[in-house]
């Protein structure tokens, strides 16, 4: 699972990364950019892993293929 962390002060977010890195980025930028704020924004989430693993990508492919064969077998 991968996050993207959205600051609660400007239009800063993180790219999807693992759960500790997004949020060591997050407490960066607030550091950098929000000195004495504390963070705060959202948090989004997806499935996928930020890794870049093909395995959405396939099970979209296998989806894709199976409705094919069920349009065909229809026919």
């Amino acid at each position: 699972m991968a996050n993207r962390y959205w600051c609660g002060e400007c239009g800063y977010k993180t790219p999807w990364l693992e759960k500790s890195e997004g949020l060591s980025r997050q407490i960066e930028h607030y550091a950098n950019k929000h000195p004495g704020s504390s963070p705060g924004g959202q948090i989004e989430t997806r499935r996928c892993s930020p890794a870049g693993s093909p395995g959405c990508l396939l099970l979209v492919a296998s989806a894709l293929v199976l409705l094919g064969i069920v349009a065909a077998w229809l026919r």
